[in-house]
């Protein structure tokens, strides 16, 4: 029944000439938080809605830029040409100026924007669907519409402003779990996507974009869902963290760096694994060779894997050291 209503809304929109609505930009009724961290500089945006995949039209990002949410009947162009605004120079109310200012739309939009430098603005059409509304704050900006009550603006800001001790992408699932607590999206949930770039610039895109990139496009509890997923990937930042300390030879930094990882997810074979051959190259073999064995029990395809690592220079043993690697 939902979804009939809302076809009958478009269809009605659509044959009153309302061209605010496209096929190529499309619905996100959700809650939003555009954000940046003062101590690092990094900016974020954080998403959840009842619709599918909504990280691939609501969040857009630029690392030294800023950042752009656009939703309710999203306008995926106000991603592109905000960030494009913003790499001007104009600031985040500038933008939002410039981009409601010849969209006949508008009144159905609602838009989060934040600069490199923390200024904010937002928007939210008069027609959005209630309960709609938006806050802002230093650093940060919310904005919700299609909620079950009027309480998820001030719930993601209070939430926001208090977690100050958390990285930024923590900082930002937190606020979203804020607005989830409180009632959220009178529909129910289904995704949710956080994007986190760096402050500044540094001409290298590969390393700057994205620090944090995750998307749950379809789930019961996507924020549940998301909450794991960035726990998975802070634990193997430090298994990349790992992997450079070997680059540079600094067998004990990687050795600290792959443990954490391993404390963080101990059932992760992989993790273990790599562990293992660090040890095996700082000399450790007998140790190396107890949890090779432990792993190999598990997962028979890593015994084979092990004799192909020397050739890249992964493993450095000798060949007496690398048969009781295998055992």
């Amino acid at each position: 029944m939902k979804n009939y209503i809302i076809s009958c809304l478009i269809f009605t929109l659509c044959q009153a000439n309302a061209q605010f609505f496209k096929q190529d930009k499309g619905l996100a009724h959700t809650f939003s938080i555009v954000a940046r961290d003062e101590k690092t500089g990094e900016i974020a945006v954080g998403v959840q809605s009842h619709w599918f995949s909504v990280g691939t039209s609501v969040s857009w990002a630029e690392a030294g830029v800023g950042a752009v949410a656009t939703q309710s009947f999203t306008n995926k162009s106000f991603g592109i040409r905000g960030l494009a605004l913003l790499k001007e120079g104009k600031t985040a109310q500038q933008v939002l100026d410039i981009l409601l200012s010849d969209d006949s739309g508008k009144e159905v939009r609602q838009v989060g924007i934040i600069d490199a430098q923390g200024n904010v603005a937002n928007f939210t059409g008069k027609n959005c669907v209630d309960f709609a509304g938006d806050l802002k704050g230093k650093n940060y900006a919310v904005q919700s519409n299609m909620m079950l009550n009027n309480k998820v603006p001030t719930a993601m800001a209070k939430t926001f402003e208090a977690k100050t001790d958390l990285p930024l992408a923590e900082r930002v699932l937190e606020a979203l779990k804020a607005a989830q607590m409180v009632g959220g999206d009178i529909r129910g949930k289904q995704s949710a996507a956080i994007l986190v770039v760096k402050g500044k610039a540094t001409g290298k895109p590969w390393d700057e974009n994205h620090l944090v990139d995750l998307r749950v496009d379809d789930n019961p509890t996507p924020l549940i869902e998301m909450e794991r997923l960035l726990k998975t990937h802070r634990a193997y930042e430090h298994m990349n963290n790992g992997d450079l300390a070997i680059e540079n030879s600094n067998m004990t930094l990687a050795m600290q760096e792959y443990e954490t990882a391993m404390k963080m997810f101990p059932k992760n074979l992989e993790m273990q694994y790599w562990t293992a051959i660090t040890l095996a190259n700082s000399g450790n073999v007998q140790k190396a060779s107890l949890m090779l064995k432990a792993i190999y029990a598990k997962e028979p395809n890593w015994r084979k894997m092990t004799p192909r690592l020397p050739k890249s220079g992964l493993l450095t043993v000798g060949e007496k050291e690398l048969i009781l690697l295998l055992k």
